[in-house]
């Protein structure tokens, strides 16, 4: 019996990438990574039922272990701007804030 290849080891592994590209914006990466997390699980599971049927295991378990690694830099980008934010004094005094010394920064460069 020729061995198949497990669904999905391609795609867990290209989201796990691109969440750790986007861990860094705001937390954006956690969804891509959360994906690729869910479908290396959900390969895994189906190598474990049979694993003499498949030999791309490899694949899937390096997949999984990027988008966690993604996953978890993401929720604490998230959590830190969370933090940002409530430490500023909401969203409106954070905005303001930012204009303040977005309009600083442009008289130092006129």
């Amino acid at each position: 019996m020729e061995k198949q290849k497990l669904p999905n080891g391609v795609a867990s592994i290209v989201l796990g990438i691109f969440g750790y590209l986007c861990c860094c914006f705001a937390g954006i990466g956690a969804i891509p990574a959360g994906i690729g997390f869910y479908l290396a699980r959900k390969s895994e599971a189906l190598y474990k039922q049979n694993p003499d049927a498949y030999d791309n295991y490899s694949q899937i378990k390096t997949g999984k272990i990027l988008s966690l690694i993604a996953l978890i830099l993401s929720l604490i980008i998230l959590v830190r701007w969370i933090y940002v934010i409530y430490t500023a004094g909401g969203i409106g005094e954070f905005q303001e804030e930012f204009m303040r010394a977005y309009e600083e920064a442009m008289e130092q460069y006129q």
